[in-house]
């Protein structure tokens, strides 16, 4: 990372860390999240296996503080929404967490065969308890994480896919599955295997009461572990954007053909027409920033933006000169009028975000291995 990129990342990383800390603890450490660290530590010592559910895009960030394990609970680490990570960069994670004698899985809780593979290990950690003298006909799993880590979803797809008859999986309730953070509010059971019966509690996102590193603090609110409300989209924006200049991600899209070509004269003012007013009144329908084309627009901006830049990135003040490059390309690549209506520029920090959180603009791996491995 230039040197440039890496004050302006800390800076906005501390800007982050303080507008939390201004809103008050409880904006991030919740009245409901108190509530839930307390039963969670409850019932630890009671499961059989308590499964830590972690971002693989951020291992060591997203680490889950408040466990306090009992000896009687058997540890599995997974590193969930692979498909959203460095592949290479997940796998030495992996290995890392393996070498401080974790058992580590890594998922993507929308893979069917992902899923099926991480239940095949749960199975065997239950047969291992069976030898040591440690099984009951029913088995406990229970997940814990911080919020946003997807440990709903894969509650859901363990019981979509688990070996239990269809009978009981339409009787038995999903887990509500959200992509703000603190949609679960409660602790809830579903089955995910029989002979032997096997059931995973999926128990609510917690944060530590008290967020200390600036760098960790802004890694949760850019992947969504921190409501956006807390920070503005338009910081985190411009953090991402910060990180995706000083990548190898965005030379990927050197293929896509050049916007300069792809533009006819006359789609610039056609396009920024796109939520004018109609002569009867009716807005014209803006094309949905998730769609392929508008994608490959946003792609192809952000590629040529920081390709064209010839300035030296190693001075932090360049690095704001190319954001504002890059804003003002993204507002003609998402088809959002300069100044009209609700913030223009938020509209387009909203739309980036959710395009980097749902991996169409490339795969990071924000948390950096020690540097001793």
């Amino acid at each position: 990372m230039a040197a440039g990129s890496g004050r302006l990342v800390e800076k906005i990383a501390k800007t982050i860390k303080n507008v939390v800390e201004n809103k008050g603890s409880s904006w991030w450490y919740t009245p409901h999240m108190a509530a839930a660290s307390r039963a969670i530590a409850e019932r630890i010592p009671l499961v059989d296996i308590v499964v830590e559910v972690r971002d693989a895009r951020i291992p060591f960030s997203s680490t889950f503080e408040e466990l306090g394990f009992s000896n009687s609970s058997k540890h599995i680490i997974v590193l969930n929404k692979t498909d959203l990570a460095n592949r290479s960069q997940t796998k030495r994670w992996t290995g890392y967490l393996e070498n401080q004698s974790h058992v580590c899985c890594e998922v993507n809780s929308h893979n069917k065969d992902s899923i099926k593979g991480f239940l095949n290990l749960l199975q065997s950690e239950v047969r291992e308890l069976k030898r040591n003298g440690q099984f009951s006909h029913t088995t406990t799993v229970m997940l814990v994480g911080i919020p946003n880590s997807g440990k709903s979803a894969l509650a859901n797809s363990l019981h979509q896919i688990g070996r239990i008859s269809a009978e009981e999986k339409g009787r038995l309730k999903h887990a509500a599955v959200s992509p703000n953070p603190g949609e679960t509010k409660e602790i809830s059971s579903l089955k995910i295997a029989s002979h032997p019966n096997i059931f995973v509690l999926d128990t609510p996102g917690v944060l530590p009461p008290d967020i200390v590193d600036d760098d960790v603090c802004s890694k949760l609110a850019l992947t969504g572990a921190i409501a956006d409300c807390l920070v503005g989209e338009l910081k985190l924006a411009q953090y991402f954007l910060t990180i995706l200049s000083t990548s190898n991600e965005y030379k990927r899209w050197v293929k896509l053909p050049s916007m300069k070509k792809k533009i006819l004269p006359g789609d610039q003012q056609r396009n920024c027409s796109a939520v004018s007013e109609t002569k009867t009144g009716r807005k014209k329908q803006v094309p949905d920033h998730t769609q392929d084309s508008v994608v490959n627009d946003v792609r192809q901006t952000l590629f040529e933006t920081i390709s064209s830049f010839s300035e030296d990135l190693e001075d932090e003040a360049n690095f704001v000169k190319l954001y504002g490059l890059q804003l003002t390309g993204l507002h003609k690549a998402l088809q959002v009028v300069p100044g009209i209506g609700e913030d223009s520029d938020c509209i387009v920090g909203k739309k980036l975000l959710n395009l980097f959180r749902t991996g169409r603009l490339g795969h990071y791996t924000l948390d950096q291995l020690p540097s001793n491995v």
